[in-house]
């Protein structure tokens, strides 16, 4: 039987865009004021990039399947996903400043980098996860060009200090993968997660 909607629990409007292009109906599953989102993403000691993002997303679906107990909400699948970007080993996540994003394209400057997308689904005791890997080659940065892009403030809340689909695609010089993946969402996992949960696309 086709459900009739899914839960996002992600607040991140690029999600949702995404998310309706596959014309699948969805409701917000957004944290409580009193539950500390921003903890999950912590990264552990020496922890590799595809492990965090996996582990993250994982921990998202938890917490969102409490979320909807808790609140007695009508039952339905739950998609969750997080993105990071990694350099070798190195995790760049969300900058914390404006310092640390110029810190972070600096490091990414004329380098291939990883995006990493985990996505799962999950409904009871059935949980479904795949995960996206792609790479993106930036040209050479100035520090004027970064210097400008940090003030447009569009850095801040993304992973890697940039948003492919805004400014930043005018540093891109190359991708290898899911441009879907790289924003946060990918489009082609994502599906196959949705038909697995009976979802007709």
């Amino acid at each position: 039987m086709k459900p009739a909607f899914i839960y996002l629990a992600s607040q991140s409007p690029r999600r949702r865009q995404l998310l309706e292009q596959l014309g699948v109906r969805y409701e917000l599953l957004l944290p409580d004021d009193d539950e500390d989102a921003e903890a999950l993403e912590a990264v552990l000691p020496g922890e590799a990039p595809a492990r965090y993002v996996q582990r993250v997303t994982a921990l998202k679906l938890q917490a969102s399947l409490a979320r909807l107990q808790r609140r007695q909400w009508p039952l339905a699948p739950i998609l969750c996903a997080d993105t990071t970007v990694a350099l070798g080993r190195k995790i760049l996540g969300k900058p914390a400043s404006d310092a640390e994003a110029r810190a972070m394209l600096q490091d990414l400057s004329g380098r291939d980098h990883r995006v990493l997308t985990a996505v799962t689904m999950g409904q009871g005791r059935r949980t479904v996860s795949m995960l996206s890997q792609s790479r993106v080659r930036f040209a050479s940065l100035t520090s004027a060009w970064i210097n400008a892009y940090v003030a447009s403030g569009e850095p801040q809340g993304k992973a890697g200090a940039y948003a492919i689909q805004g400014r930043a695609a005018m540093m891109v010089s190359s991708i290898s993968g899911s441009y879907s993946g790289i924003m946060g969402l990918p489009l082609y996992e994502t599906a196959q997660l949705l038909r697995s949960f009976g979802f007709k696309l």
